[in-house]
């Protein structure tokens, strides 16, 4: 599996939890009990797998190569494209937590602010991994050169050695099969040990 691969297979990942977080945002609306220690691992899925691990990852190995060795088109489609979206995906979250935090001080207008600004990052994400999946990295690959690839793909296994080293995919792929057994029903999805021997 190279790193344009794993990003993909990720962003299959961030999808899974995406659909869970819409969940248990339904549940809110509909005034259902909901279990916020529940939405606090959601949370801290999408800052330390979608954000932290996944889109630090494009940023420092990837979207860098792309602005510096392909040109103008580079520059408009990561600088002033995928860059902003993940600013605006880090801002949903940073107002999702405000929200959250005034929802528990016993503000409870402020649930109509943890649906938006969560719906809203579903919404912001669902469109960003599409146009990353079949236009960014399509064009990636078609243009870097293969000893640029070649160091992407050297640079990204050292990412994830040291990842793993901190336990990031193991702690959030296991918050993403718990929060899947406990909101769509659905069994084990994915063995560990494959990270192992992910490249």
């Amino acid at each position: 599996m190279n790193s344009i691969e794993l990003m993909m297979l990720e962003h299959g990942n961030i999808k899974r939890m995406l659909k869970i977080v819409r969940i248990f945002c339904r549940k809110l609306y509909d005034k259902e009990e909901v279990n916020f220690d529940d939405f606090e691992k959601m949370i801290y899925f999408i800052k330390n797998y979608a954000d932290k691990h996944h889109h630090g990852k494009e940023e420092r190995l990837l979207f860098n190569r792309m602005v510096k060795y392909l040109g103008p088109a580079a520059q408009k489609l990561v600088t002033h494209g995928m860059l902003v979206e993940h600013d605006m995906g880090r801002l949903f979250m940073s107002e999702l937590g405000i929200a959250l935090d005034n929802y528990k001080m016993g503000d409870i207008d402020s649930v109509l602010d943890i649906i938006a600004n969560a719906i809203s990052y579903t919404h912001l994400l669902e469109r960003h991994i599409n146009k990353e999946n079949e236009l960014v990295y399509t064009f990636a690959q078609r243009n870097l050169s293969l000893e640029i690839m070649n160091e992407i793909d050297s640079d990204c296994e050292k990412f994830e050695e040291d990842a793993e080293g901190n336990g990031v995919q193991q702690r959030c792929l296991s918050i993403l099969d718990d929060m899947e057994r406990k909101y769509l029903g659905l069994d084990d999805r994915m063995d560990f040990g494959e990270f192992e021997s992910i490249f």
